[in-house]
Formats: structure tokens, sequence, C-alpha cells
């Protein structure tokens, strides 16, 4: 696989990026919106091989392509896994033309100065040698912002980017996400917070280390420009962070040089008991909206 195509693709095609990492907290319910109730399994082992079954098809769909999909983010599990034989990075880049990137955080630790950081990874580099050897292009991690708290919020990027150091020493490409709550009354005191710590952050990398921003979309559009045009950033991408894929994708489009890298508002409407055909055109259309939301923005 070639990196440097890669990282062009990742650097300068339209599109977006399909979060397809949900994780053991968030399985449950992303099965449950996709029509597989609980009692269809009865283990971890099934749980995941049904959640794997929903991402394959995904993956498989025709409407799945680099085209307009521009790069995906996998779930340790589903790298890990195949489809149709060829481990799954490896299909995505040589048969759908995707970048594939892969979800490296163990969860969130527990709240304190309203965030949450990301629990320890003691296992890291391990796992990032085990991406390298499987064709995985970069990473995500993600953090979570609930309350415009100075010094919270400086503690979540300062992890993030030391984490993402470790990342860059592997050759890989990090996908920094600090999220901030949709929901939280002072989100946009908390956004301007957020820029001014991860702009200190990216003026203190070496000149020839990129990393690739995750981040909600802000209450004031294109707040985050700056960082779309920042020397030491590859992309900036937002996430859907529980907006519908409608409200996400009218966000989007106000912000200048963002694209989405959508999980939920991406799999809105898909379900088990679709045949090919409905899931298709409804994977299509979902994949077609976020795709003209990423290029008006």
């Amino acid at each position: 696989m070639s990196n440097a195509e890669m990282t062009k693709q990742a650097a300068e095609k339209d599109g977006f990026i399909a979060a397809l990492d949900q994780s053991g907290g968030s399985t449950p319910k992303a099965l449950r919106l996709y029509g597989v109730e609980e009692d269809a399994y009865s283990n971890d082992e099934e749980m995941f091989g049904l959640i794997h079954d929903m991402r394959a098809r995904i993956i498989k769909s025709p409407a799945f392509n680099g085209d307009k999909v521009m790069g995906a983010i996998l779930f340790e599990r589903t790298m890990d896994g195949e489809i149709d034989g060829v481990p799954t990075a490896e299909y995505l880049w040589k048969e759908c033309g995707v970048v594939p990137f892969l979800k490296v955080d163990k969860g969130l630790a527990e709240p304190k100065n309203g965030v949450k950081v990301m629990k320890p990874m003691p296992d890291l580099d391990a796992l990032l040698e085990r991406a390298v050897s499987k064709g995985i292009f970069g990473t995500k991690m993600r953090s979570v912002i609930d309350a415009a708290n100075q010094e919270g919020i400086a503690a979540v990027v300062h992890q993030q980017f030391d984490v993402g150091r470790q990342i860059l020493g592997h050759g890989l490409i990090p996908i920094i996400e600090p999220e901030v709550t949709i929901s939280i009354s002072d989100k946009a005191e908390a956004e301007e917070i957020l820029l001014a710590e991860i702009k200190k952050q990216l003026d203190a990398l070496g000149d020839d280390q990129k990393v690739m921003l995750k981040l909600t979309l802000p209450e004031k559009a294109n707040l985050y420009k700056p960082l779309v045009d920042h020397p030491r950033v590859m992309r900036v991408v937002a996430l859907s962070g529980g907006y519908s894929r409608e409200e996400a994708c009218a966000r989007l489009a106000k912000n200048s040089g963002m694209i989405a890298s959508f999980s939920r508002a991406l799999t809105e409407g898909l379900s088990a008991q679709q045949s090919d055909e409905a899931f298709d055109k409804m994977l299509a259309g979902s994949i077609d909206s976020i795709c003209e939301a990423s290029k008006a923005g």
C-alpha cells in the first residue's frame, strides 16, 4: 500500500470519513438502531460478530467507495477481522479506495474539572505496531469536554497531543478528538478555550509533524478556520455528536474547510431487516448528503 497515495487522499480529497468504530459500550445501542435487539446475542463474542456483519455490509455496499468516502475509522476487532477473506484495512484500501484509520483509546476516565480524559493505554505501542503491520494509515482517540473549564480543557488537549506524539513516532497520523458535548449550556465558551489550547499544542509540534483534528461542530461558524489553515494540521473533520444527520449536515455546510466524520448520522435509517437494494439505497443517500455538506463546508 502506498503511504504517499493515502497521505494525498487524507489531506486533499473531497468526501468524508466514515466512523465505524463503536466499541463495547456503544455497540448494543448501535445494533438496536440497526434493528438487532439484545436477545439476538448471548455474549460479547456474538455481539461483536453481529456488529462486524453490519460494518462489512456497509463496506461492501456499492456506494461505499473512495469517490465520496475518503477514509474509515475501524474498531480494533474490525481491523483484526476480514471481509471476504481479506484483512479489513487491506480490503478498504485495495477494493474500496478508502483510507483505513484505527480507534486506539481504551475509553474515558472518571469526570474531573468538567472533562473526561482518556484512560491510560499501557499497551499502545504494541497496538500501533500491529496497526502498521496491517496497513493502517492513522489513528483516532476521543476525550470529552462537558464544561468550559480552563484547567480541564487544557488537560484534555495536553494528553491528546502527548499520545499523538507517541503515535507519530510509529509513522501513523493521529486524529485528535476532544469532543465538546452538544447539550452543555457553555458550549460556545468551551470551544473558545479549546481553540486556544489546540493552537498552543500545534505550535509546539515539530515542523515535519502533522495531525488531524476531529471536533464537534461549533456554535460559531468557522471558529476552527485557523486550525484548518494551520501548517501542522493535515485535515479538520467534524463529528456529528448526537445531532441528527440533517442538523449535522446543515451545521457542517457553514464551516469552511471542515469535512464530516460521522458515525450515528451515517448509519441513521439502516436496518438489518432491509433488503440489500433498500439498504444500499439508504446508505447511498446518507453518503451523498454528508458528502455534499462536506463540500459546502
